[in-house]
């Protein structure tokens, strides 16, 4: 615990949409709600707006299509935000050498490690000046929270939104918690709250006033001790400039359960290639390969294998994963599937027979490889044609390029410039031409494959951008 309220606490505000908004004038001041748009999609992210309607973060998208039935619906665009979070996150590098990331749009800095802030005069300049930065590199708002502990920093940067700051000075730690719900404190989700009103505990003085003892005897030690200290405002933890991965893996739900063996194992092994993907963009290998199966009741199965060596090669991951799905009945159908890879090494023991096969299979596809080229760049966005969004082979190059139109999306046509999906659907896209900068534009219809309608880059949100890029 620190005499000085130095540590921060930036949080985004509904990052996801507030961006979305940003980009599109048509959506400010309205409703919107970003996610999976399927019938098993859920909440990603809801404006202020939307959160109005009841509408919240992980909520089925369509008990929030109930709740808010005239909000706009989008589907996440993350290499939009994931280019935002580096502008912000190179704005909270500036400040201090220890920033620790916890998602695109969650980051905690260390002011002391910076020189820039001692007390809790300077600690509020350096943050207001941060929220200001901000909002001129990006056009978007965070809010900050600044304390003495992690905990308390996260819990003032919830206070303070949207669009503020709030400073908890050290040492009033106690007052501020105890009347608060035992949730607040990390490490209470649903079943220890529960677990935890059944033994007559509901706030967090209730926790301080048991004492260490009764909550390890209700939790156990870890767990019990940690959190004792939590309810007395105690948060030792530093701010961590690097975290170390324990796996990498990815994951998909079904709109519509998969019975079929043959469909359910092509699913696998094309998420055994993006898996490798991420392990390889993360600069790591691993030697288990798990595989994950919901079923059709809910039920989830987890199955691993443990190879000799680490590897990044996607023939071994694709038939470790294949060889553990053998050994899982999925039978009554299959609603998620996920493959990931554990025990992390930042290097490699290669297979080589398994790297032999890859060798010969880049051969075979070669030439398919150079068409493929062609294919507009918009393919690896999800927008391109239906057989390179499935992983399947490349398209002859004499065959039509069927394109999917994403809602809220960007796009660019020859005649009306720059815009964004409305919808789809009946061979027709709707599209809304507008810039982040502009009034809100026109709406106009087009046929799904009018060769002047291409899918494009998304437009920077701030103006001076755009001119520094030209």
């Amino acid at each position: 615990m620190r005499a000085a309220p130095t540590i921060l606490h930036l949080d985004m505000d509904a990052f996801f949409a507030a961006a979305e908004q940003a980009a599109k004038p048509s959506l400010r001041g309205k409703p919107v709600v970003v996610g999976g748009l399927g019938p098993r999609g859920v909440v990603a992210t809801a404006s202020y707006e939307a959160r109005r309607f009841g509408v919240h973060s992980a909520m089925p998208m369509g008990q929030a299509r109930r709740l808010a039935p005239n909000a706009a619906y989008l589907v996440p665009r993350f290499a939009f935000y994931r280019s935002i979070s580096e502008q912000v996150m190179e704005l909270l590098g500036r400040l201090s050498p220890l920033v620790e990331p916890l998602s695109l749009d969650e980051a905690f800095v260390d002011l002391e490690a910076g020189g820039l802030a001692d007390d809790g005069a300077s600690a509020r300049a350096v943050g207001e000046r941060l929220r200001a930065d901000i909002l001129a590199t990006t056009g978007l708002t965070g809010s900050v929270g600044l304390a003495g502990s992690k905990m308390i920093a996260k819990i003032a940067s919830e206070e303070a939104k949207p669009d503020g700051l709030v400073l908890i000075e050290p040492g009033t730690e106690r007052e501020l918690l105890g009347p608060r719900s035992v949730r607040i404190l990390p490490g209470v989700g649903p079943a220890t709250g529960e677990h935890l009103r059944r033994a007559g505990m509901t706030t967090v003085s209730d926790l301080a006033e048991a004492g260490e003892d009764e909550l390890v005897r209700l939790l156990g030690r870890a767990h019990g001790a940690s959190l004792h200290r939590m309810a007395q405002g105690y948060d030792d933890r530093p701010v961590v400039a690097e975290r170390d991965a324990k796996s990498v893996s990815v994951e998909d739900t079904f709109d519509v359960d998969l019975h079929d063996r043959v469909r359910i194992r092509t699913e696998v092994e094309r998420l055994a290639e993006r898996c490798v993907g991420r392990l390889r963009a993360s600069g790591h290998s691993g030697r288990t390969i798990v595989l994950k199966v919901r079923r059709y009741d809910f039920s989830t199965l987890t199955r691993s294998e443990t190879l000799r060596g680490p590897t990044d090669d996607p023939v071994v991951v694709r038939e470790a994963a294949g060889r553990l799905l053998e050994a899982v009945d999925t039978t009554g159908g299959v609603r998620l599937l996920g493959v990931g890879v554990s025990g992390l090494a930042d290097y490699t023991q290669e297979d080589l027979f398994a790297q032999a096969e890859a060798e010969a299979e880049g051969e075979r596809v070669g030439a398919a490889a150079s068409a493929s080229a062609a294919v507009s760049g918009a393919a690896a966005e999800g927008l391109g044609s239906a057989s390179a969004a499935a992983g399947g082979a490349v398209p002859d190059e004499s065959a039509a390029v069927e394109r999917r139109w994403a809602p809220g999306h960007d796009v660019r046509h020859a005649v009306h410039g720059a815009g964004w999906v409305q919808g789809s659907g009946v061979g027709r896209v709707t599209v809304r031409f507008e810039e982040p900068w502009s009034a809100p534009g026109r709406v106009r219809t087009f046929s799904v494959d009018d060769p002047e309608l291409e899918p494009s880059e998304p437009l920077p949100l701030v103006r001076g951008e755009c001119r520094a890029g030209a």
